[in-house]
């Protein structure tokens, strides 16, 4: 596991095995234009990744760790190398983990401005956020025991327990999953995969792949085989729950997501 050394005078990152790894704040964002990604970030880190947005997002993130108490912080885009496919797939299969085992996660609304924030309306563009649109964010709302979300310029808007009613609201997903008070397990399949039914992926095949954690589920990735990747995740799912109404959800072609048939 890659982690970003959060130091005041130079970011670093650091590879930690097995149980060896460090407290650590997490990020959860969308993905822009600018990011930095892994072979950024070898040293010396130079002038125009620096000046990228993307840097600006992970300063500012492992600011924020600093601010609590926390040494280390773990960024998608820059903490996987994915030019390696062994290392990217354990990377995802491991990545709902990750984010549970999390003391923190930031949630960084990137087009929520802090002076429209009241994060507490249902018009809010807190609740219209894009992050709330895709995919692998929902297993990033699931999985950490602790979230803060914060606005484009990284105003406080609350904690997730905080702003749970108004999240619910948005996304279908049952108020007491989001305090922790009923566990994945305990609700049915058909539900867990309506609420990533309007969700969408860059990739095809990231649909299935981001919703391994959210059913306990691994399986290896395989970029390129498209639309069946969510056939494979329905049979590994049906392997440890015998709950045959997922058969009714399959791929929609057109909209690049997963629907009821």
């Amino acid at each position: 596991m890659w982690l970003l050394k959060a130091s005041a005078l130079e970011i670093e990152i650091e590879q930690f095995e097995g149980t060896n790894v460090p407290d650590y704040a997490i990020l959860s964002h969308t993905w822009e234009d600018d990011e930095v990604l892994f072979h950024h970030m070898q040293p010396p880190i130079s002038l125009q990744v620096r000046k990228k947005e993307g840097f600006k997002k992970i300063s500012r993130a492992c600011r924020q760790a600093r601010e609590d108490g926390l040494e280390y912080v773990w960024v998608d885009t820059c903490c996987i190398d994915k030019s390696s496919s062994s290392e990217l797939s354990e990377a995802i299969n491991s990545m709902y983990t990750w984010y549970q085992n999390a003391k923190i996660c930031y949630a960084y609304l990137a087009d929520v401005p802090s002076v429209y924030a009241d994060a507490m309306k249902s018009n809010s563009p807190f609740a219209k956020s894009r992050w709330f649109t895709r995919g692998w964010t929902l297993q990033e709302l699931l999985a950490p025991r602790k979230m803060n979300f914060y606005a484009s310029d990284w105003t406080y808007l609350g904690q997730k327990s905080f702003l749970a009613k108004s999240i619910a609201a948005s996304t279908g997903i049952e108020l007491q999953v989001l305090l922790g008070t009923m566990s994945l397990n305990s609700v049915s399949v058909a539900k867990r995969m309506s609420w990533a039914a309007e969700r969408q992926t860059k990739r095809v095949e990231d649909i299935a792949y981001c919703l391994m954690g959210i059913f306990g589920v691994n399986m290896p990735m395989l970029y390129g085989e498209g639309k069946k990747a969510f056939i494979r995740l329905q049979e590994e799912i049906l392997k440890d729950i015998d709950d045959h109404s997922l058969l009714a959800w399959g791929y929609d072609d057109e909209k690049g997501e997963n629907q009821e048939s």
